[in-house]
């Protein structure tokens, strides 16, 4: 059973994860898309069931913390690929919820600053904000 529940922000988070559930759902996914959207499935699958699974290397982005206000978290979509895919979340709106509020490369592969040129979505209105929890320690591997 998951401990959390993984939603996407709004609105780009959300449109993108519609749109390749549609394509998959009328068989017109193309290869980069079918790909993206089996990483993305397993990415959610872990973060639901432990952020910070050692798959996931999760840990807190101090800038974009700062920008947006809360604790922000990258966590991998893939490793040792180039321009590999990071996945950016946040915990809230409710408890017990995940909210990804980014997918792009990975921003050190650019010059400096590369966090500053990241779009995020937002959350959707909740009770309450959301908490500032920290990954567990995996009994696995550790967490950052």
């Amino acid at each position: 059973m998951a401990k959390f529940t993984v939603e996407m922000g709004l609105p780009e988070m959300e449109r993108l994860w519609n749109d390749l559930l549609s394509k998959a759902e009328n068989a017109t996914l193309a290869g980069d898309e079918r790909l993206l959207l089996k990483k993305l499935r397993k990415t959610i699958l872990f973060l639901a069931e432990n952020p910070a699974h050692p798959g996931l290397s999760s840990h807190e982005i101090k800038p974009l913390s700062d920008r947006y206000g809360q604790k922000v978290w990258q966590s991998y979509l893939e490793n040792r690929t180039p321009a590999a895919g990071r996945l950016f979340w946040t915990y809230g709106p409710r408890k017990g919820v995940i909210t990804i509020i980014g997918l792009e490369p990975h921003p050190e592969s650019a010059k400096s600053g590369g966090y500053d040129r990241l779009r995020l979505s937002t959350m959707r209105a909740g009770e309450g904000g959301g908490s500032e929890e920290r990954p567990e320690r995996s009994s696995r591997g550790k967490s950052k």
